[in-house]
C-alpha cells in the first residue's frame, strides 16, 4: 500500500529534519512524505521517499513561483502531487492543467499522485459520478501514476466518507482508469484500518494526521496490517 503524507504549508527544514529523524515506516508500506518546497532538500537528505506538492509542465521558463520536474529530480525528489483540491479551489487549477502537469512529470521520470474529488455542493446535487468521470478522463495512463480520491467535503472539515462511500467512488474510478487509487479525506489513525480494508482502496493521501510522526506511523501500520 502507498501512504502519502501531504504536509501542505507546514514544517520548514528544521521541523522536517526533526520529523524524519523520528519517523520509521513499517515494512511492506510505501510511505511518502510531501513537504513544502522549501523543505524538500531536508526531506531528501533524510533518506525517506519525498514527493513535491506540485510541479509545472514546462522544464523552465517565465513562470514565477513554479518548480519544474528537472529541478525536482536534481534535488532527489521522487514524485509529485498534482491537482489537489486546494490547488483547484485557490489557484485556478483545471482538469487541463492537471493533465499537463501530470504528463510532464511522468515523462521526466517522476511518480505522480493525481487528485480527483467532488465538492459538497456537487455531491448534494447528485453530480459525484459526472465530476469523477470528467476529472479522471483528463488523467494520463502511466505505470508511475496513482489517483487519489479526495472528497472535497471531507478535507479539513472533520467529516470522513464512510468506508462504503469511499469504496463506491474507488470502484468507479478503477472502472475508468486502470491504476491504484488512494483515499484522501480526513484519514486518521482511528479510521484508517476500516477505510484501508475496502477492496478498492490501495492506500491513503493523509493531510493533518501526517504532521505528527506517531500519528502518521500509526496509519502506516494500519496499512501494513
Amino acid at each position: 500500500m502507498l501512504i502519502a503524507g501531504n504536509w501542505k504549508m507546514y514544517k520548514g527544514p528544521a521541523e522536517t529534519r526533526e520529523f524524519c529523524a523520528t519517523f520509521a515506516p513499517p515494512a511492506g508500506v510505501d510511505a511518502v512524505l510531501c513537504p513544502p518546497f522549501g523543505s524538500l532538500g531536508a526531506g531528501v537528505a533524510s533518506g525517506h521517499t519525498i514527493f513535491a506538492q506540485n510541479v509545472h509542465w514546462a522544464d523552465d521558463g517565465a513562470f514565477t513561483g513554479e518548480v519544474s520536474a528537472p529541478m525536482l529530480l536534481e534535488l532527489g525528489v521522487a514524485g509529485a502531487i498534482v491537482g489537489h483540491s486546494e490547488r483547484r479551489q485557490y489557484f485556478g487549477e483545471t482538469d487541463e492543467t492537471v493533465a499537463k502537469r501530470a504528463r510532464a512529470a511522468l515523462e521526466a521520470g517522476l511518480r505522480v499522485i493525481a487528485c480527483v474529488g467532488e465538492t459538497d455542493s456537487e455531491r448534494e446535487a447528485g453530480e459525484t459520478e459526472a465530476v469523477l468521470r470528467r476529472q479522471v478522463a483528463a488523467i494520463p495512463r502511466h505505470e508511475a501514476l496513482v489517483i487519489a480520491y479526495e472528497p472535497v467535503w471531507a478535507i479539513g472539515t472533520g467529516k470522513t466518507a464512510t468506508p462504503e462511500i469511499a469504496q463506491a467512488a474507488h470502484a468507479l474510478i478503477k472502472a475508468l482508469h486502470p491504476t491504484r487509487v488512494l483515499y484522501g479525506g480526513s484519514v486518521k489513525p482511528e479510521n484508517a484500518a476500516e477505510l484501508l480494508a475496502q477492496p478498492d482502496v490501495d492506500g491513503a493521501l493523509v493531510g493533518g494526521a501526517s504532521l505528527d510522526p506517531a500519528s502518521f506511523a500509526a496509519i502506516c501500520s494500519a496499512a501494513a496490517a
